[in-house]
């Protein structure tokens, strides 16, 4: 698909819609600005609660050889690389599947639905997928990271949270409140930005379409994707503002080094 696009120069887009919300786009321009430094650590987490117990069930967990970080990893993933600017280049990565057996519904579930199942209601099977899995990471020559992701985190229910420290200050976001922007400082007071369309810094102001006090959420990064990408469908000589197939290609890159290192325990250098 990507082959196809590229040859045809087709519009095409990958929905990383986290990239959207109005202060990640504020952080990332801070980033480009230069206010953070150069970038020493980045590391975060990405935490759910919604595959708990052995009952729950989802299509993702038959999915293939990763599935919470194919599902909410590869997330995180993009967005740092969003913010910094830096690609993850190798990792050395561990998966563990708490629940072995887990018991499948016969008959159809809705996805985050409770579960109260009695034994003739389903099939116990046995489970390869992850429900837990962590990294560390380089993006370059200098610049170091680390990231945890779960489906079994009691209470935290989908606790996206980045942080990145440089050599001139720090920066950390969650997706659980989404227009708080937290910048730390060695020697001056840490603050506490709140999303206000007029006090983000400028190539970001176009990411809010509400004013100060007015919150926007995760359907709203929808509608700023595809915005842009309806622009370049009918623009196609614009400057692309979002993600495309090929950002979707390197996600899977970092998916087989990720398998592949937690298999080995060992380093493994992502394919470019």
């Amino acid at each position: 698909m990507a082959t196809l696009a590229k040859k045809t120069g087709l519009a095409n887009c990958t929905l990383y819609n986290i990239r959207f919300y109005p202060q990640v786009q504020n952080m990332r321009r801070m980033t480009e600005a230069g206010d953070f430094g150069d970038i020493y650590v980045v590391q975060g987490t990405y935490s759910q609660d919604w595959l708990l117990y052995d009952t729950d069930w989802n299509w993702r967990i038959e999915s293939g050889r990763s599935r919470t970080f194919a599902d909410i990893g590869t997330h995180w993933c993009d967005l740092v690389a969003h913010v910094t600017g830096l690609r993850i280049t190798s990792l050395c990565s561990h998966l563990h599947t708490f629940h072995k057996l887990r018991k499948r519904p016969k008959g159809s579930i809705e996805t985050f639905a409770g579960k109260t199942l009695r034994p003739i209601d389903y099939d116990e099977v046995p489970v390869t997928t992850e429900d837990f899995g962590a990294m560390m990471f380089h993006m370059g020559e200098k610049t170091r990271g680390s990231l945890t992701v779960s489906q079994v985190s009691a209470g935290r229910k989908n606790r996206l949270f980045l942080e990145i420290h440089g050599s001139k200050a720090s920066a950390a976001w969650t997706a659980e409140q989404p227009d708080e922007l937290w910048i730390g400082h060695r020697n001056a007071p840490n603050e506490l930005i709140i999303k206000d369309p007029t006090l983000l810094l400028r190539d970001a102001q176009t990411y809010a379409d509400l004013p100060g006090g007015h919150s926007e959420g995760y359907d709203d990064t929808f509608k700023q994707v595809f915005r842009r990408f309806y622009r370049s469908v009918i623009d196609r000589s614009m400057q692309l503002e979002h993600p495309t197939f090929e950002d979707g290609i390197r996600q899977m890159r970092i998916l087989d080094a990720i398998v592949e290192s937690s298999k080995r325990s060992a380093w493994v250098t992502v394919t470019p």
